[in-house]
């Protein structure tokens, strides 16, 4: 049996499914006979979280698909408006997912809810004070509900993602610049951006029934950065 083989015929729910790593993730989770069920555009509003797990009814696996552009405001210059924006794209989803997700897991004794994450959390950079908070505080939360919910045979991980290749924070804009070249270089032991298929394919990896020994983990994917 190959590692995806235990995902044929589950119910794969992906947020976010049109930017970020979605497409990829939709185009993965269906190569490996899931049934995937794909939720466009942002969550930040209450209810809309809740609402697309109730139409898609019976989920197995929760891909919270979360990402919103980085802003790089100084710690001292950033409002109010800005960190809450940020929150409520990155972090504000997660609670309704799991209110609307976990029950039936729950209840079931069988589950899946991998949250694309970032390393940002896992290294201090200057100017990115917001998005390194939002994106800690969704590890921390996977960290907390994954221990809670291990017992009842649910796993909530988290993947630590960095310098994958994606059109929300390393597009083809980005990657033409010289800089942003040399920086792969100086910051990346492997030197390069990771393909979008190798961070699909791990994900594949946490939510299949084949792996069921990761419980409220975040696991770095930088090329060793983080």
């Amino acid at each position: 049996m190959r590692i995806g083989d235990g995902l044929r015929d589950k119910r794969v729910l992906i947020t976010q499914s049109e930017t970020f790593m979605g497409p990829v993730l939709a185009d993965a989770f269906a190569a490996h006979g899931a049934e995937v069920v794909a939720v466009p555009g942002p969550l930040a509003e209450p209810g809309l979280a809740e609402d697309a797990v109730r139409r898609a009814g019976r989920v197995d696996v929760v891909i919270a698909n979360l990402g919103v552009p980085a802003p790089s405001t100084r710690a001292h210059e950033v409002g109010d408006d800005e960190f809450r924006h940020v929150f409520a794209h990155l972090v504000d989803p997660l609670p309704r997912l799991a209110r609307a997700a976990l029950p039936q897991m729950l209840e079931r004794r069988a589950g899946k809810f991998v949250v694309m994450g970032s390393a940002t959390a896992l290294r201090g950079q200057k100017r990115t004070s917001t998005y390194a908070a939002a994106r800690g505080a969704q590890l921390s939360w996977v960290r907390a509900v994954g221990t809670e919910a291990a017992p009842s045979n649910v796993h909530v991980n988290l993947i630590a993602q960095n310098f994958v290749e994606n059109p929300t924070y390393y597009g083809p804009e980005v990657q033409a610049l010289p800089a942003f070249q040399e920086r792969l270089k100086r910051e990346v032991p492997l030197g390069r951006l990771a393909r979008p298929e190798e961070d699909a394919l791990f994900a594949v990896f946490l939510a299949s029934t084949e792996v069921e020994f990761f419980a409220g983990q975040a696991i770095p994917f930088s090329g060793g950065w983080a």
